[in-house]
């Protein structure tokens, strides 16, 4: 289901769109390609806080060294 968007480009949003028109490319096209990559970007983001949030966490480091040491004395040698 498409949706409608309207906005309004201040400068920088119009030359930006310029810059990625000039090539025949369709602004709708700029547009969606422009959120599905700032989605990613968020979404990456995310994770790089969320695993520095981890490392930071001194219990949790020290768990993953408990339950590494546990694994490995049920490795098959």
């Amino acid at each position: 289901m498409a949706a409608t968007i309207t906005f309004r480009p201040d400068d920088d949003a119009r030359l930006a769109l310029e810059v990625l028109t000039a090539d025949g490319t369709p602004v709708s096209r700029v547009v969606r390609d422009a959120l599905v990559e700032a989605a990613a970007r968020h979404a990456k983001a995310r994770l790089r806080d969320e695993a520095a949030a981890l490392a930071a966490d001194e219990e949790d480091r020290k768990e993953s060294a408990r339950v590494l040491r546990d694994m490995e004395s049920l490795r098959a040698w």
